[in-house]
């Protein structure tokens, strides 16, 4: 019997039945199909626990929510402390919490970022960027990244990759245009008719396998928002919070945005909380109509509390040096990695601690998932691009942690490639 308190369970296979019947079939199917039976338990630091007993280094990070490890104790400390004085709050009314989080965010974001605006997921976090930019222009028109992905709600998944907004018949492609990314003249054919909202990009697109933009290219588009009066988003859900070695990934390229949107890892991976952080441009209709936008749950107070420790704890010098000490780590040892499987091994897309990794076969990443698995380690593969394995070390990561994950993942990829050269699933 597994005893959670408020509900309990007989066995893992249980939990995998009733999720089938009652939470998503077709999602539950995929993982057990692909050799990952997990069910997560216990988690602590920067490992996870399956329901049978497997211990596992956790290199997901579910996307960089846990990038200050699970549960992390200062983190837990200011909410427990919190819940003495806090609950969601009433997003109606000023609260102390969430303009104490504002300010900081604010005193913390690009010298552009004057005001901010809650959510309760990216997604949300997104929308609220996007009907900003269209009040502020009066235009109805976003280019966005062909295979982006910026979140599945209503204004969100039309920006992304087809395979979600179809589905749920959100493409517009005369509201929604998708240009290539790295291709500035795609980019200026798409704004010259003077007639886009805005330009909304992941500073490094994730679920397309983290591909670094090309030298000058950000630099580029953002040049180009300005010529033709659109505004530029930069979503951060998943590059911001120190994980390239700055707060913000963006600020590396010299590009103070118009909207900045930060989620995932803002409070620590304990309550959700997500933000559009706006310029003077952007923010114009919270003067107009403070009430355009409703969120019953957007800046809830008690996230607000981890977010103003989360943020404390990632903008200390230690932890930013701490990043870049983990960065060249890895980097050494996935180059040593590398050397050995050259033909296999074909790529390493790093800066800071997001990195991806390439393999040579149409659903490489899915192999050495599967491989660091078995082997005690959890990293993803991306989704728009399955040969690239989302590989996300966490910013507190200690040095024997950080050489256990490689030695484990040598292992991995020699055996991923002999069982993909091989054929098998």
């Amino acid at each position: 019997m597994y005893d959670y308190g408020t509900f309990s369970f007989e066995s893992k296979t249980q939990v995998l039945d009733r999720a089938k019947a009652f939470w998503n079939p077709d999602k539950t199917q995929f993982w057990t199909d692909a050799g990952v039976d997990l069910v997560i338990d216990r988690r602590e630091d920067y490992f996870l626990w399956d329901m049978g007993g497997r211990r596992l280094i956790d290199m997901h990070l579910n996307g960089g929510t846990y990038n200050l490890g699970h549960r992390n104790p200062e983190v837990m400390q200011a909410v427990s402390q919190g819940m003495e004085i806090f609950d969601v709050g009433n997003h109606h009314f000023p609260s102390v919490a969430r303009t104490a989080l504002a300010q900081r965010l604010v005193e913390t974001a690009p010298a552009s970022i004057s005001k901010v605006a809650f959510g309760s997921g990216g997604g949300e976090a997104i929308d609220i960027a996007l009907k900003s930019a269209r009040h502020a222009t009066g235009r109805r028109k976003i280019v966005s990244i062909i295979k982006a992905y910026h979140g599945h709600t209503g204004l969100a998944v039309a920006t992304g990759d087809e395979r979600f907004a179809k589905l749920f018949l959100s493409d517009r492609p005369d509201e929604f245009i998708q240009v290539p990314f790295g291709d500035v003249a795609a980019m200026e054919q798409a704004l010259k008719g003077n007639d886009v909202a805005a330009v909304i990009m992941e500073t490094i697109p994730a679920t397309y396998g983290f591909p670094l933009p090309p030298p000058g290219y950000l630099e580029a588009v953002y040049a180009l928002t300005q010529k033709y009066g659109s505004l530029y988003i930069a979503d951060e859900v998943q590059t911001g919070l120190m994980r390239t070695g700055e707060l913000w990934a963006i600020t590396k390229h010299g590009i103070e945005p118009d909207i900045l949107v930060t989620g995932k890892g803002l409070s620590g991976g304990v309550y959700p909380i997500t933000a559009a952080l706006l310029g003077d441009r952007a923010a114009q209709w919270l003067d107009q109509d403070g009430f355009a936008h409703i969120s019953t749950f957007g800046g809830a107070e008690l996230g607000c509390v981890a977010a103003i420790k989360t943020l404390e704890i990632t903008t200390r010098p230690e932890v930013r040096s701490m990043v870049h000490y983990i960065a060249d780590i890895f980097d050494n040892g996935l180059r040593r990695i590398q050397a050995d499987y050259p033909d296999w091994f074909i790529g390493i897309r790093q800066n800071g601690v997001v990195i991806g990794l390439e393999f040579d076969h149409p659903e490489g990443a899915k192999f050495v998932m599967r491989e660091l698995y078995e082997n005690g380690v959890w990293a993803i593969f991306s989704t728009l691009d399955p040969r690239v394995l989302q590989f996300k070390p966490g910013l507190l990561l200690g040095r024997d942690l950080c050489e256990d994950v490689l030695d484990r993942l040598e292992v991995a990829v020699g055996r991923a490639m002999t069982a993909a050269r091989k054929g098998r699933p």
